[in-house]
This record gives C-alpha cells, sequence and structure tokens, in this order.
C-alpha cells in the first residue's frame, strides 16, 4: 500500500513540475476542455499536447471522456488531495520556522 501510495504522489509531483502541465490543470480548473483548446493557449502540436495530457492522466489528474472523435478532459482532484495532504504535513514545520524568524527579526538589538 505504502509503495503504490508513494508511486502516485510521485507521478502526481513529476506532473506537476512541467510549466505547461500546471497551465493545462489551471485552465482544467475552469472547466472541461479537449486536445485542441488545451494545446491552442501553449502554441504546441496536439501530439505534444497529447503528451502532456497522458502525463496528467496517468498521475490522475485528469479525466478524459470520448464523445465521438473528440476527447474531452476535465480536472480530477483526488490526485491534488493526495499532494495536498502530503504537504500540508509540513506546514507546521514551516510555520514554526517563520514565527522564529518573525520572533527575531522583531527583538530589540542589544550592543
Amino acid at each position: 500500500m505504502v509503495m503504490q501510495y508513494d508511486a502516485r504522489l510521485d507521478a502526481v509531483f513529476r506532473a506537476l513540475a512541467d510549466p505547461t502541465r500546471r497551465d493545462m490543470l489551471r485552465r482544467l480548473g475552469d472547466g472541461e476542455q479537449n486536445v485542441g483548446q488545451l494545446a491552442a493557449p501553449c502554441a504546441m502540436s496536439l501530439a505534444a499536447a497529447s503528451k502532456h495530457i497522458r502525463v496528467l492522466e496517468n498521475a490522475g489528474l485528469v479525466e478524459r471522456r470520448v464523445a465521438g472523435r473528440t476527447h474531452w478532459f476535465r480536472l480530477h482532484g483526488d490526485a491534488l488531495a493526495e499532494a495536498h495532504a502530503w504537504l500540508a504535513r509540513y506546514e507546521g514545520f514551516w510555520t514554526g520556522r517563520l514565527d522564529a524568524l518573525a520572533r527575531a527579526l522583531e527583538a530589540p538589538d542589544t550592543p
């Protein structure tokens, strides 16, 4: 179970590492789009867009719906929720570090 979870989480972060894929996800947050719509703002071929979409699909970040010859994609939030939960474990650490920095900056200088 742990190894399967880790592999899925690795795939999510690998997919999110690319700015083109992050942009596609952002736009899918506004609603369903097809391959052409996802490719157009990135000035890339449909084949290149399909490769990016396949990475997002394999990571579980998007779902595909086929209507005739058109493939429609929509955001699938479960994988993002898992990544968020993983990152949230470190929120306390960073909050504590930032609070310590704020205290140090606010402390009066002693000669």
